[in-house]
């Protein structure tokens, strides 16, 4: 899947063209887009065919992530990486999750030591929600190295288990979470915090003989590993340094004497990061680990300044609240305010004194150039005068342009005005690409379109700009956000979203569980096959059929009943398609009674079924 030929087209538009080119001479240190969000990934496409390592910042982690999932498509996903953020605040005695910190270092590693491998290569893209770059971080992370071993190679196994101790990995009898490892003669058994399931060391003497992945269930090895690359799992080690810093700082603050003695004696504590500033020599931000080619592109501007007013406040407020109770006479004993989060305006004077460039994307209609707050509503002072955008202040005049590209509407299943749409654009000469996630509805759109005589084609990529051919709608399985029109390209892309209103998004399934990853496809049903829904349980499939509601149009996967009175016609339930996820196909051997809608019989059947489960699960026990 691949939409690097659209994205050269997209990129022709004389707006964005004339942008990354001003990017690759760096000429223009502040810029602010005016465009549909639908191009935030063309745009960081653009930024980085321009020569420049793009740090993409979004207002939150789902949007971070999902501009991942589109940059995908649009160049090699091996060059971009998600730098996630703390799930807790610098100064909450809680620790961050250690899969979160080794994804941090791991990004940090790349920025600053790229490994040869593609998993650990240098990056183009690094896309941070705005809680990532306002917090300070200890200095020296990026510089950490982290347990590789590869099989074939020399490795003392004492040295093995002694670097991954002093990685801050927890030694366990038997590994079952992330940041967890052990030894059993000579096998190690590793979980790292970026990999999905753990790995097994064998060595052979002073060898690494096999690398294997294994299942945390029942143990068992899986498929070969490549390698082992166990990054840390604390941003804060237990260093000699450290451990001495700490042994002083009981000795001057009883009221840190329990929390310090842990630390000195090399015990990791829960909330100990909230110590760092007092514990290691300087903090740094994440912008001063990018590359010297930097380009800095913020998504909503508006959305992320508000976003960071209000973590700076919150940050504050729990800083003083905390504190005070900790404190005798309410004053802090030490002072932590190195680790507070930083004002967007601090980081983004940071960034231009750096010499990286600080760019903005405005949604259409949204740059008023003043801060809001999470109610939508303009930040006010004091005095009740509007607060203006603080990040305007440190540079003076940012330059404006808009984007001669406008957003598609939304057609809410209003099949026959899409239709006539895409006839107008296809009339005029236009090269017409509509977008689907998930193969299914993309060969399910080609039928709807040829029902319409609309011609249509089916492209399993869209590589060069030659692909996206005129007189034909180009139907092709990628992600996308929204569709948008270029009038003056003569260019038309449309998503499923669009057409439906409804998302089903494969990025979702991905992180459902396992039964719903099992949802059906509707093309692979036959009139006739039984299904199974969560909730009304077993029932027959008859067709996929379109309903008119409220004013929308919807497809539905139309499901056959038991009859509620003997004699009567069978039920039917219409299930949306952006609920499939319930439904799943029956795999039992006999075939089944349907179950009525709202009877008992599906209960019944469940609560047989869990019967069954623990006669087992007690068995298994016995044995």
């Amino acid at each position: 899947m691949s939409l690097t030929g659209l994205a050269e087209i997209v990129l022709e538009d004389k707006t964005l063209a004339s942008a990354v080119e001003d990017a690759r001479g760096g000429s223009v240190p502040a810029l602010d887009l005016t465009a549909p969000g639908a191009l935030r990934p063309f745009l960081v496409k653009g930024l980085v065919d321009a020569g420049r390592t793009v740090l993409a910042v979004a207002a939150t982690a789902r949007e971070a992530e999902d501009l991942v999932t589109y940059l995908g498509d649009l160049m090699d996903p091996a060059e971009v990486a998600y730098y996630p953020a703390w799930e807790t605040l610098p100064h909450e005695r809680l620790s961050p999750r250690s899969d979160t910190v080794g994804r941090r270092l791991a990004v940090l590693r790349r920025l600053r030591h790229p490994g040869q491998d593609r998993s650990n290569g240098p990056l183009k893209v690094v896309v941070a929600p705005v809680r990532s770059i306002l917090q300070p971080q200890v200095k020296g992370l990026a510089d950490l190295a982290p347990v590789e071993l590869v099989p074939g190679a020399e490795a003392d196994l004492d040295d093995v288990v002694r670097r991954l101790a002093a990685a801050a990995y927890s030694r366990v009898d038997l590994v079952e979470k992330r940041g967890e490892f052990a030894v059993r003669g000579g096998i190690v058994d590793v979980f790292p915090p970026t990999e999905e399931h753990p790995l097994r060391v064998e060595f052979w003497g002073d060898e690494v003989d096999e690398i294997r992945s294994f299942a945390v269930a029942d143990q068992r090895s899986l498929e070969p590993a490549a390698r082992l690359w166990a990054p840390p799992c604390r941003e804060l080690l237990l260093t000699d340094e450290v451990r001495e810093r700490a042994r002083r700082l009981g000795e001057e603050h009883p009221e840190l004497a329990e929390l310090a003695e842990k630390l000195s004696e090399g015990h990791a504590v829960e909330g100990m990061e909230s110590l760092a500033p007092v514990l290691v020599d300087e903090m740094e931000m994440l912008v001063d680990l990018m590359p010297t080619d930097s380009h800095v592109l913020v998504l909503d501007p508006e959305r992320v300044r508000s976003r960071a007013h209000d973590l700076v406040a919150t940050s504050e407020e729990f800083l003083h609240a905390s504190w005070a109770a900790a404190a005798s006479g309410g004053q802090a004993p030490i002072d932590l305010g190195a680790a507070s989060y930083r004002s967007l305006g601090d980081v983004r004077a940071l960034s231009l004194s750096q010499g990286k460039p600080w760019w903005s994307l405005s949604p259409f209609g949204l740059d008023t150039g003043a801060d809001t707050g999470a109610d939508g509503q303009p930040l006010r002072d004091e005095l009740g005068e509007v607060v203006r955008a603080d990040v305007d202040v440190a540079v003076g005049a940012v330059e404006s342009r808009t984007v001669g590209i406008r957003p598609v509407s939304a057609y809410h299943g209003d099949v026959e005005r899409a239709i006539g749409d895409l006839r107008a654009w296809l009339a005029n000469g236009s090269r017409v690409v509509l977008v689907n996630e998930g193969h299914g509805p993309t060969q399910r759109m080609v039928e709807v379109l040829k029902e319409h005589d609309v011609p249509a084609r089916l492209a399993e990529t869209l590589s060069t700009p030659e692909e996206v051919a005129e007189g034909v709608v180009v139907v092709t399985t990628a992600c996308l956000d929204h569709g948008f029109v270029d009038e003056e390209l003569c260019l038309a892309v449309l998503t499923g979203e669009d057409l439906s209103g409804q998302r089903v998004s494969t990025k979702d399934m991905r992180r459902m569980p396992v039964r719903r990853k099992r949802q059906i496809d509707p093309l692979e049903l036959q009139p006739g096959d039984y299904v199974v829904h969560d909730q009304h349980g077993v029932g027959r499939y008859v067709e996929m059929k379109q309903r008119e509601v409220q004013g929308a149009t919807r497809e539905y996967l139309v499901l056959e009943y038991g009859a509620a009175k003997r004699g009567a016609a069978p039920d039917r339930l219409y299930v949306p398609a952006d609920q499939l996820d319930q439904v799943t196909r029956y795999v039992g051997g006999e075939q089944p009674s349907l179950d009525r809608l709202g009877g008992s019989d599906w209960a019944k059947r469940k609560r047989r079924a869990r019967k069954a489960v623990r006669e087992i699960a007690s068995e298994l026990i016995k044995l």
